[in-house]
């Protein structure tokens, strides 16, 4: 995978119950959205989609995983942001966002480039709960030729509060040695 550039967040806690994990993806999508309305109203005139959210897990102790205790684990959420978009309007629509909706979170806020370089992924269709075996199979894949290396990384193409948990889709990528 090639360097992007994300709107990232960094927080720690189960993703269910975590109010600070709820408000971090409140304030990356607020962000993303009103950095994307300011390009298409802007000089620039350009009208593109907001790209969808992503999460980079860990944990101290890979236990937490393996034991489901969410409480330990940590989390960069983040959103892709388009390479014409620059800082500054960035930095504008999160100044804009902390007006209208005085979202703290956006304070925690970072606009950087990464890069994850040689990975397996593999597209997991159903809830998070039953992921265990498509992140199992992608390890498997990687152990047979390789090493692992970095951090989980899944990607959401589903509207979670839309679709049905039996047809969310989620990209599970997994950075591997060389």
């Amino acid at each position: 995978m090639p360097a992007f550039r994300f709107l990232m967040i960094d927080g720690e806690g189960d993703p269910n119950t975590s109010q600070a994990y709820a408000a971090a993806v409140e304030a990356l999508f607020s962000v993303s959205y009103t950095t994307k309305f300011m390009i298409k109203k802007g000089a620039q005139g350009i009208d593109y989609a907001v790209m969808p959210l992503e999460g980079l897990w860990w944990s101290d102790d890979m236990s937490a995983f393996t034991s489901n205790d969410r409480s330990r684990w940590k989390w960069t959420m983040m959103i892709m942001q388009p390479h014409f978009v620059e800082e500054a309007v960035i930095q504008a629509a999160m100044a804009e966002v902390r007006r209208k909706k005085a979202l703290p979170a956006v304070d925690a806020l970072r606009l950087e480039n990464f890069t994850e370089g040689s990975c397996a992924q593999i597209l997991h269709i159903g809830p998070f709960t039953e992921e265990g075996p498509t992140i199992q199979r992608v390890h498997d894949f990687i152990v047979a030729r390789s090493a692992l290396a970095g951090k989980h990384h899944e990607v959401y193409l589903s509207d979670i509060r839309r679709a049905d948990p039996a047809k969310w889709k989620t990209i599970i990528r997994q950075p591997m040695m060389r």
